[in-house]
């Protein structure tokens, strides 16, 4: 099982695992880049090892294995994209597992948009308190804001990163509580340092003083991309949104939108996978509920869009982050 140097160096730490003093021993499973397992668990598990606990980094890929070894070494957290700990969750159920009877008591998901919606599906399937952590390659990668136990908004480590919210057709700058792109500077980053980057990520800001105490700028969980951003017949679409009313419905995360021009003119389906329990066979009641969501879509969106119940676990699945868009009218 343990055959790569980064899992025996990993396998290593876990036994020698001695926490600070005053401090539980905590082990943090983290799900990290093939083939970087040494330079990762040394760049990017440093704080979690400075802390006492132990960051074990298992590679993307081969659920089997993570969920293996997040019963094996009882691991407390799992830090991955929240859309492969959906997967994981997923697995677990189909293969029997109680997760309730793991150690598992948090997660921390960053990588790729996510709603509040998703984020209680990931609780109540994993059994565990989901954080939000975002980072960018660019700059020093997960890290740059983080949740506190209060998760109202993400705090900015202000000693490392300067942020503001411009708006991304003019570049003037946005005040609190508007909503733009998303703009850092780095101020202690020196071999590549960046001043005024442009992220694409849609958030907002806030300089209010959080219940936690903390004092540090607090950005929203990023609301999309302005490059993920759909234009449907002059309406702007965001998955987030469509997401959103799949989830309020009762509907899984599992779901893709295609869209296409037919004949000079923008379409939108989206295939939404159905749940074993909800799955059915009967024609009426499939576009009873087809038409549903169809109209709480435009009703939210303001465009129509095509909408189509899939079979369970038709829809491929991501061990990275989850592909939400087919554009073909880029082709």
């Amino acid at each position: 099982m343990y055959n790569t140097p980064g899992m025996r160096l990993a396998y290593r730490g876990y036994l020698q695992c001695t926490p600070i003093p005053g401090c539980p021993s905590v082990r943090v499973i983290v799900h990290l880049p093939a083939k970087k397992d040494r330079e990762c668990l040394s760049q990017n598990a440093g704080g979690a090892q400075r802390l006492g606990a132990t960051a074990i980094p298992v590679s993307s890929g081969n659920t089997a294995r993570q969920i293996t070894i997040l019963q094996d070494f009882g691991s407390d957290f799992l830090c991955c994209t929240p859309s492969y700990a959906m997967y994981i969750a997923e697995t677990m159920e189909n293969e029997g597992i109680d997760t309730s009877r793991l150690p598992l008591r948090g997660g921390i998901f960053g990588a790729e948009p996510w709603t509040e919606e998703m984020r209680r599906e990931i609780e109540r399937k994993l059994n565990i308190k989901a954080y939000d952590i975002y980072g960018l390659t660019e700059t020093m990668g997960p890290g740059v804001a983080y949740e506190c136990s209060e998760q109202h908004g993400m705090h900015v480590n202000e000693d490392h990163f300067i942020i503001e919210i411009i708006n991304p057709e003019t570049g003037e700058h946005m005040p609190d509580g508007e909503q733009g792109e998303i703009v850092f500077s780095c101020i202690t980053k020196k071999a590549f340092p960046l001043l005024r980057y442009r992220t694409r990520d849609i958030g907002v800001i806030t300089h209010e003083k959080c219940s936690c105490g903390r004092t540090f700028v607090r950005m929203s969980k990023p609301m999309g991309r302005t490059d993920d951003m759909l234009i449907i017949r002059g309406v702007n679409v965001f998955p987030s949104q469509i997401e959103t009313v799949l989830l309020n419905m009762g509907y899984s995360p599992n779901y893709q939108i295609v869209v296409d021009r037919v004949n000079n003119l923008d379409t939108i389906e989206v295939l939404v996978e159905m749940t074993e329990e909800a799955f059915s066979d009967v024609l009426t009641e499939l576009s009873t509920k087809e038409r549903a969501l169809s109209e709480n879509i435009k009703s939210l969106l303001g465009v129509a869009a095509k909408v189509r119940l899939v079979s369970p676990k038709s829809i491929k699945r991501s061990e990275g982050k989850a592909v939400r868009v087919i554009d073909n009218r880029k082709k």
